[in-house]
């Protein structure tokens, strides 16, 4: 938290922050005959390049009359604070140095060294120099020269160097509850996480028990483990061990395999972007940097003395401090307080107190303070063309010419340069705006190399990406200054770049880390990753209850028809567990693999599909949930919109232009603005310049009139803004662009170019506008006023004077007011007039966001008196915002003259009006959840037919009052065909004492728009959507800030577009275009579900019919446990038999892609569920039992009642009637189904030969056995299939029904 007197508040006592000073004075005046080498390896590669500059022969420098001990000891006790550890234990001792030990660092060795030698990494100088007189104070003048590296508040730099060295070792742990310091620049005393993004669901160490966990969660898997585990008991075991073991242990092989690959796959990703290299400021001690020796310019007597080992004369010593002397003060400074160097560091080694240096286009990879924002200005420029060495940081352009002193000051405050820089947020919150970010005026102004002397204090983590409280400090230089406390200043929202928001400016931009990894903004406000299971796995889960009752109710039956009788060895209790373990078969641990093989092929199909360019599935256990959404949560920033705008209408009063129209909007603004003056001072446009019509002499004063008005707006237009031109070299082209806060600004600028009026310079203070053809100045202003959009205020105003010629005389000139705002706003300060709220309404019903532009002149005594009260207004304590507010509004916004209407298109994704509608057309109910503002939605909804044509919406925004929003609720109950427009305020309200109230009435709306909503807004919206209905919700979005959405849905979708990859990295299934929604759902969803749904009850057929062949075998056999079909017959029909066939069932499909498009209501009827339900369920099981006692029985009958022709005839008859099925249930024919059922027989006919142990040979080939088999399996098979013509007949289903339309 700030300081409450942020300029006398102390620092922090700790390790880190260091503020003592050296008790040690120099009080020797003659100690300076050595300390000139001092001063000289001390300088900073700037002062001493720029005294090289600026002093190229010793001739042109003015005599010095200054007293040596008089300007040194003006720097004695100056010694500067530094927070942190830069140097540790550079600046302690007792106040003297050994004589070989200060001579040998400082010896004179370094003149001789190469000038063209690095900056860092030299080798020390030689100690072997000529031992000269050593002054014994010089030491202690040293010590007050350089910072006072690894002090404390309570003693000297010695005391604490020991622990101080191992601070790496000692740091404490971070508390996320408190508030934090950060010293800028050195490694903290706490240990904060590490930077690092993850999406990973498992650890090394938690993925085998979550995963197994999970598996073991469902009934049937742990069903199969206890069948398998009761194989280990003698007693109940039934044939081969691994008949049991390795299907189970098959299954999860699959699974979990499939598990840790998507994990992988998600940490490939991840290391992607934590592997994003980073430019960082290195600081470093100067004392160390420079006497380790540094390229310098040489001393008259280091040049003289080249190569000689002699002593130098006093005369030679005293030349020395005279040039150094010189040099010093002609760069107006003493030493730095660090080194700085430039170390490139990836995103996952960067650390809280880190210094970034960031540029256009990069991602903020950690939230940070902003320090510094330097401008590429040309001025600056030139300015490094002259003194190419003046910057370590190579091209940021700074001004360090001013005295530290200076920067410390507080007139940092009220002058210099601002540190401005424009960041993208659409990441973080969804809006497309251009964010204005400041660096603080204590550290803008600062030279980079006293960032050392900073320290940021902020506030715990926290979610609330809209704010911050903070402060930073500045350490004094000496004790002289301000007293020698520290200097600090407050900071907000408007000093900080959040993670994953990107850099928008063609600016260098630096700044601190304050938060890093699981502590930043972002990962806060999302949800962490989680194992979702489809709907399909629960409801085979719930029949699997079904069929494991139906196990055991078989298994007591039979031991009860026996009498419960105990036979030799063979308990009751055992038998009900033998016939448990043979009936297993019931409950077929095969429908795992099958469903999860089924999975995978769905999974390729999607990321296979032409239509769909870029799909992936990154979460492949979940594709049958596409075929059974209900309610589709949508950002809009990205996902329905391109982030794009363009103007498309433009109303002057009597007449609108649009489209080819503005071909004459461009011919009235080349007339309005012509300008016949070719002088060397011409005269410029302004709004009472008389309206040139020479390029049309027979025009009419109609024209003449509405040309008149095109060009007021296009004017208006052009100057009413916050836009900032910019220009770029891109392959030896210069390319303009614009930089704003709002997108709506950018294209309204871009199109009165495009008409003929483009801006071609802007800052605080004036504007100029150009013809894009000649280039020649049109319009110039001096901006006197701005006030900026507010979300409250819904306009924005700015006050210019106009230049009535390219280089005015004199100071007058014409004062105009400009104002542009919603028309809800507008239309009360605008003059009374009969058009406005018309045209405004039909353009938004076009779905165009609406601007209305004003104007009014002032006098200059009506802009003075303006100008005195709202200085007056603003310097009030209390009510400041409103008196500013009311002096505007009493001076200004009154009586404007009208003078048009702007339409603004936020451009839609491709083909996203008819996605929209063939989504409600296949009964999936759509929301949109933003962070965008309300005028936004409402016009996207608007244009993209989310909200139908004429559709009432019912608004609620700024909602605070309990009352007001329970008749809300109410009025939305009466009105269930209405759309709800809300905004998060409001939202929050309703989800904290209106919860379940909320969303009863909003489920049953057919479309609700959330804006302003917060990443964990979104989540928590379709949190409880889920909760409440029980149905599948579906999230798509492409930013930062619909990472919670999409992994709290059922199914998450990202979209690769403009805002980066992190929702397509932590979605489900990622997409390329929104309309790809429609096919993902309607075609891939669909099919997945039929499919899968077909799958599971054949696979459970199959179980089923062998367990009824097992139990009229037992029956036979006087109720005893024994296996009809042992080992190998038992493998062979789950799997080589008869899993082909059964497989190839996930390539069926009822209708084609084009029917399935033209009715969605053939996905709608999918969302009950009917294609896998009790009804259909107990439908296959009564086949399974049919067909189960017909095959056996008849076995039994036609041939023995146990041996091996009894065995040959079941299973053959088993085997084949499994093949016909599969072919009576496909509805469209695949080569590779006719491949699997044709192989499939062929391999079960060649491995009969091998199948002597279990068959009777030579009665397979009898015509015995033909006959046999062909009967059997013709009654099992013709009543079943004749039952499903008749009732495909009788009630044929909806994909019969298109078909045949």
């Amino acid at each position: 938290m700030p300081s409450p007197n942020p300029h006398h508040s102390k620092p922090p006592e700790s390790s880190s922050h260091v503020h003592d000073y050296d008790s040690d004075q120099d009080t020797d005046p003659d100690s300076g005959l050595e300390l000139v080498e001092l001063a000289r390896d001390v300088l900073s590669p700037e002062q001493d390049y720029a005294a090289a500059a600026s002093n190229p022969t010793e001739q042109q420098r003015p005599p010095q009359k200054k007293v040596w001990g008089v300007r040194m000891g003006g720097r004695r006790g100056n010694k500067r604070h530094v927070y942190g550890e830069l140097g540790r234990g550079q600046g302690g001792g007792s106040g003297q140095h050994d004589d070989d030990g200060y001579h040998g660092r400082y010896s004179e060795g370094s003149a001789q060294e190469d000038d063209n030698a690095p900056l860092l990494d030299r080798p020390r100088r030689s100690r072997e120099q000529p031992q000269r007189h050593q002054p014994k104070d010089a030491g202690s003048w040293l010590r007050q020269r350089l910072p006072s590296f690894g002090g404390s508040n309570g003693g000297g730099a010695m005391a604490n160097q020991g622990n101080n060295n191992n601070e790496e070792d000692e740091q404490d742990e971070d508390d996320p509850s408190s508030s934090r310091q950060v010293a800028v620049g050195s490694s903290q005393s706490i240990r904060y996480p590490p930077n690092l993004i993850s999406n990973a669901k498992y650890t090394a160490w938690s993925f085998l028990p979550i995963t197994l966990y999970n598996e073991f969660s469902f009934f049937f898997n742990m069903y199969f483990l206890l069948v398998a585990l009761s194989q280990a008991i003698p007693a109940l075991r039934i044939g081969y061990l691994t008949t049991y073991i390795a299907p189970l242990a098959f299954v999860l092989m699959i699974t979990l395999g499939k598990e840790a690959y998507d994990d992988i796959e998600r940490r490939r990703r991840d290391n992607e972007a934590n592997a994003e290299e980073y430019t960082v400021l290195q600081f470093e001690d100067p004392n160390k940097s420079y006497s380790t020796g540094r390229s310098s310019k040489k001393l008259k007597s280091a040049r003289s003395r080249k190569g000689s080992k002699r002593f130098v004369s006093e005369r030679d010593r005293l030349s020395d401090i005279q040039e150094e002397e010189e040099q010093m003060e002609a760069n107006g400074a003493g030493q730095p307080s660090s080194y700085v160097s430039e170390i490139s560091k990836k995103s996952r080694d960067l650390k809280v107190g880190d210094v970034l240096k960031l540029t256009k286009g990069n991602r903020v990879p950690a939230d940070v303070v902003i320090l510094k924002c330097l401008s590429l200005d040309a001025p600056a420029q030139q300015e490094s063309e002259a003194h190419p060495d003046a910057n370590l940081l190579g091209d940021l352009v700074e001004d360090e010419s001013s005295s530290q002193n200076a920067a410390d000051s507080g007139a940092a405050d009220q002058g210099g340069s601002q540190g401005e820089t424009f960041i993208r947020t659409d990441q973080l919150d969804g809006e497309t705006d251009w964010k204005l970010r400041l660096a603080s005026p204590l550290s803008q102004n600062l030279p980079t190399e006293e960032f050392v002397r900073l320290q940021v204090t902020a506030g715990k983590p926290d979610r609330k990406v809209n704010d911050f409280v903070g402060s930073i400090e500045l350490s004094p230089l000496g004790p002289g200054e301000v007293d020698g406390q520290p200097k600090a200043a407050p900071l907000s929202i408007d000093n900080t770049a959040w993670a994953n928001t990107v850099i928008a400016s063609h600016a260098i931009t630096l700044a601190i880390i304050v938060y890093t990894g699981p502590q930043t903004r972002s990962a806060l406000s999302t949800s962490p990753s989680r194992s979702k299971t489809g709907l399909l796995e629960y409801e085979i889960n719930s029949l699997t209850k079904i069929l494991c009752f139906l196990t055991l109710a078989i298994s007591i039956i039979l031991v009860a028809l026996e009498g419960f009788s105990n036979t030799q060895g063979n308990v009751w209790y055992v038998k009900i567990m033998r016939f448990l373990v043979l009936f297993s078969t019931i409950v077929p641990i095969s429908l795992r693999v099958n469903l999860d093989l089924g999975k995978s092929v769905y999974s390729w199909f999607i990321q296979r599909d032409p239509g769909m360019p870029g799909a992936v599935v990154r979460t492949s256990t979940i594709p049958e949930d596409l075929g059974r959404i209900e309610y589709l949560l949508s950002d809009k920033t990205g996902t329905l919109t391109q982030n794009e705008m363009e103007m498309k209408k433009i109303h002057v009063g009597t007449v609108s232009y649009a489209n080819d129209a503005m071909d004459e909007v461009s011919a009235y603004v080349k007339q309005g603005f012509h300008i016949t003056d070719n002088s060397s001072n011409p005269a410029l446009v302004t709004p009472s310049s008389t309206y040139a019509s020479s390029g049309n002499v027979g025009a009419t004063r109609t024209r003449r009139e509405i040309g008149t008005r095109v060009r007021d707006v296009v004017l208006a237009l052009a100057l009413c803004h916050n836009v900032t031109p910019t220009s770029e070299e891109e392959n030896g082209q210069t390319i303009r662009s614009y930089q704003a806060s709002s997108p709506d600004e950018i294209a309204i600028v871009k199109w009165t170019e495009s008409v003929g009026l483009r801006l071609a310079q802007r800052d605080r203070k004036g504007m100029t506008l150009e013809s894009p053809e000649t280039g020649r100045v049109l319009v110039k202003v001096r901006i006197t006023d701005i006030f900026p959009f507010t979300s409250e205020g819904k306009r924005m105003g700015i006050i210019v004077q106009f230049y009535d010629k390219l280089h005015p005389t004199s100071g007058e000139g014409e004062i105009w007011f400009y104002q542009k705002g919603a028309d809800t706003v507008m239309s009360s300060i605008v003059v009374a007039n009969d058009w406005l709220d018309e045209e405004t309404a039909n353009m938004a019903r076009e779905g165009l966001r609406t601007l209305v532009v004003g104007r009014k002149r002032l006098s200059p005594k009506e802009y003075q008196e303006f100008s005195t009260k709202y200085q007056e207004a603003s310097l009030v304590m209390s009510g400041r915002e409103a008196g500013m507010q009311a002096v505007v509004s009493q001076y200004l916004e009154r009586d404007l003259e009208l003078i048009g209407v702007t339409g603004v298109e936020d451009k839609l994704q491709r083909d996203v009006k008819p996605s929209l509608e063939l989504l409600r057309n296949a009964g999936i109910k759509i929301w949109m959840l933003t962070g965008d503002k309300v005028e936004t939605a409402r016009c996207v909804a608007v244009s993209s037919k989310l909200v139908a044509r004429g559709q009432y919406i019912h608004t609620i925004a700024k909602l605070r009052r309990k009352d007001v929003a329970q008749e809300n609720l109410d009025l939305l109950r009466s009105k269930t065909d209405s759309c709800l427009l809300i905004d998060g305020e409001s939202l929050s309200l309703f989800l904290t004492h209106f919860r379940r109230e909320f969303i009863s009435v909003a489920v049953l709306l057919p479309t609700v728009v959330a804006c302003r909503c917060s990443p964990t807004q979104k989540a928590e919206v379709a949190t409880l959507i889920k909760e409440y209905t029980k149905k599948r919700v579906c999230c798509i979005g492409d930013g930062g800030n619909d990472v919670s959405m999409i992994q709290a849905a059922d199914v998450g979708v990202g979209i690769v577009g403009k805002e980066g990859r992190q929702a397509s990295l932590a979605a489900d299934f990622s997409i390329e275009q929104f309309h790809h929604l429609t096919k993902l759902l309607v075609w891939h969803g669909r099919n997945s579900y039929k499919r899968s749904a077909k799958l599971a009850q054949f696979v459970i057929h199959r179980g089923l019919i062998i367990a009824v062949c097992q139990t009229m075998y037992s029956i036979a056999l006087d109720f005893q446990p024994e296996g009809l079909y042992k080992d190998w017959l038992l493998v062979g029909y789950a799997t080589v038999y008869t899993a082909a066939p059964v497989l190839s069932l996930v390539l069926d499909k009822d209708v084609d892609e084009d029917l399935a498009n033209l009715y969605p209501e053939l996905y709608k009827e999918l969302t009950s569920g009917k294609s896998l339900s009790y009804r259909t369920f107990f439908v296959w099981v009564f086949v399974s039992i049919y067909q189960g006692c017909l095959i056996q029985g008849l076995s039994q009958v036609l041939t023995e009642v146990d041996g091996p022709r009894m065995v040959a005839v079941s299973y053959t008859v088993l085997v084949l009637n499994e093949l016909l099925m599969v072919a009576i249930e496909i509805t469209t024919w695949h080569w590779v189904m006719v491949v699997s059922i044709v192989g499939t027989f062929l391999m079960y006919v060649g491995s009969v030969p091998f199948l002597g142990g279990y068959f009777d040979l030579k009665f397979l080939m009898s015509l015995g056995f033909l006959w046999r088999v062909a009967a059997i399996g013709a009654i099992s098979l013709i009543p079943t299939y004749a039952g499903k013509v008749i009732r495909r007949t009788m009630k044929p289903p909806s994909y019969r029904k298109v078909q045949g339309i």
